[in-house]
């Protein structure tokens, strides 16, 4: 089923909780800003968000330590956290993630494609005006050239960045860096300072697949 009002939804829900943001000092030991912090059992501050069914995450031990995993079977829920990052401090994305599988020959530039075995993305918040929320998603891809771009096709409003593509790392666990701040610019065309929340999201509702995926630590860094 085509959820047409998959970014209307996350748009509206970041509109309505940034209104009293939290905002993490960065550590003055090594200048990182901790979003999920899954190795300590802890999902404080993590929200469930339903766009179509429920994808199931929990947190397990794999491979000797706890991380968080996401099991999704035609399903499209994310894990929201509203945090404000100053990218002007700490502009990279750090992050780590595995696929038990990509996803199977998807056009992820149509509706009908726009599903991914492991997201991670940002969202920058467009105040009163709602409508002008972004998002920059960074998703393990079912075929996209690795750093291909493009329009969301629900949205020009979301971008997506292939950081991880097809299967040749699958149940790998692969470790992510991405200067979100450049990314931002180059997607969007102007500048940034803030993003205003971060989801993880495992998603196969358009597509009637089936996924799972691991996600480990997120933070931000100045390097």
């Amino acid at each position: 089923m085509l959820n047409r009002n998959r970014y209307l939804s996350i748009t509206i829900l970041i509109y309505c909780c940034v209104l009293l943001p939290q905002t993490l000092a960065a550590s003055p030991i090594n200048n990182t800003v901790s979003i999920g912090k899954f190795s300590q059992n802890d999902l404080t501050d993590w929200e469930p968000h339903s766009f179509e069914g429920t994808t199931h995450y929990k947190l397990v031990q794999q491979d000797l330590r706890t991380v968080l995993q996401a099991t999704s079977q035609g399903t499209a829920s994310g894990m929201v956290k509203k945090q404000q990052i100053d990218l002007q401090k700490t502009p990279y994305l750090n992050w780590q993630w595995k696929v038990d599988h990509a996803l199977y020959r998807l056009s992820e530039t149509f509706k009908e494609g726009d599903d991914f075995a492991a997201r991670v993305y940002v969202v920058v918040d467009g105040g009163i005006f709602f409508w002008n929320t972004l998002a920059l998603n960074y998703v393990w891809s079912s075929g996209q050239t690795q750093n291909a771009l493009w329009d969301n096709p629900f949205t020009a409003n979301a971008k997506m960045i292939a950081v991880e593509s097809g299967n040749r790392f699958k149940n790998q666990w692969r470790s992510e860096k991405r200067n979100v701040l450049e990314d931002l610019r180059k997607s969007f065309k102007r500048d940034f300072r803030f993003i205003d929340a971060i989801a993880i999201m495992t998603d196969t509702d358009n597509s009637g697949q089936s996924a799972t995926a691991f996600y480990g630590d997120i933070y931000f860094s100045e390097k």
